[in-house]
């Protein structure tokens, strides 16, 4: 077994290996989902979430391998899966599952970084020990990779597939994750784990009541062809204009490995979802990349679901886009990428 703390001991060198972060649009075994259950924050609306996560379910299962982890007695043989019996304190799969490199030959490597609820604002015990759980039980192929001494969550960054990982300063500099690292430390951590040439850092763009402190799956997402499709707002009232004009301006100075700029491609913003006084972070960036679809949230809005939606389709033209109501998941401040993992094809390594 590779330990990733490891890395501590080091000098930092470029990375010659072939592992790569595989982009989410490359072909997937699979995607993971953490069932909800009366033990986690959704035992209100217990049955208004299961029927949202059966309906992500059935289109998942469509399109690829779905493996479920739920606790015991939850029956769940109706849907095409492989279930798992495991407990787990919430059901964001995004950010508890295991982060999966690829090599040229296929192989796999599953990083199991430390989960820690979102910078311990919530428990986490037993999310965190669900990769490990995972792997014995045989039910991921790989090699397993502890990197238990780092905090990372999935939904904090996003993959080009050439070397370029995106992320935001607000969410991996925020406390309770790794202090006392700095940038570059945090920087230089991604680059070796992850095997990485270079990290861009997303500066603004917070969305309010976000409780991630900022992740880059709620505001930017990084498509084929160096696409990048973000959330715009264009009504200056709005208490996140700013952030997103000045994400925006950010973006506009990114540049390729080439040196060519992104093509950029703006989201609109959904009217604000309020739960009671609280504004709720409801994004159309949250969408999920499966084998020949996107997943994308709705919020009931027809006008700016519809034109959400065509602006996805822009960036992947050749796959089906399915729109999925997402208005009982925003109710506990995610959305529909947050709830999934997906895993990308391999080989078991030699």
């Amino acid at each position: 077994m590779y330990l990733c703390s490891k890395f501590l001991t080091l000098s930092i060198q470029k990375n010659t290996q072939t592992w790569r972060l595989p982009a989410e649009w490359e072909p997937q075994w699979g995607v993971q989902l953490t069932w909800p259950h009366a033990q986690t924050d959704w035992a209100p609306m217990l049955s208004e979430i299961t029927a949202t996560y059966e309906e992500m379910a059935r289109e998942i299962s469509k399109r690829e391998h779905l493996l479920i982890v739920a606790p015991e007695g939850k029956d769940l043989s109706h849907l095409n899966a492989q279930q798992l019996i495991l407990n787990s304190n919430d059901t964001w799969a995004r950010d508890h599952g295991f982060i999966t490199l690829t090599d040229d030959k296929g192989h796999l490597r599953l990083l199991d970084f430390r989960f820690n609820g979102w910078g311990e604002k919530f428990p986490a015990e037993l999310d965190n020990a669900l990769n490990r759980q995972l792997y014995d039980s045989g039910a991921l192929e790989g090699e397993y990779i502890d990197c238990l001494d780092f905090v990372l969550e999935g939904g904090s960054i996003e993959s080009d597939g050439k070397g370029t990982v995106f992320t935001t300063t607000g969410c991996l500099t925020a406390p309770h994750r790794n202090e006392p690292m700095t940038q570059k430390e945090i920087e230089e951590r991604l680059k070796h784990d992850l095997h990485a040439e270079r990290i861009l850092w997303i500066d603004h763009g917070q969305l309010t009541g976000d409780d991630t402190d900022g992740h880059i799956d709620t505001l930017v997402r990084i498509c084929p062809d160096d696409t990048l499709l973000y959330i715009g707002c264009d009504d200056p009232d709005d208490e996140q204009y700013e952030e997103l004009r000045l994400m925006e301006e950010q973006l506009k100075t990114f540049r390729t490995l080439e040196g060519k700029p992104y093509r950029l491609l703006k989201l609109p913003m959904p009217h604000p979802i309020y739960d009671g006084a609280d504004r709720l972070p409801a994004t159309y960036a949250n969408f999920l990349i499966a084998n020949g679809a996107v997943l994308c949230p709705t919020y009931a809005q027809p006008d700016l679901d519809v034109e959400a939606l065509r602006r996805i389709g822009e960036a992947f033209p050749n796959r089906e886009i399915i729109g999925i109501d997402c208005r009982p998941v925003i109710r506990q401040h995610g959305s529909l990428h947050c709830c999934t993992m997906q895993f990308p094809c391999g080989l078991r390594p030699e």
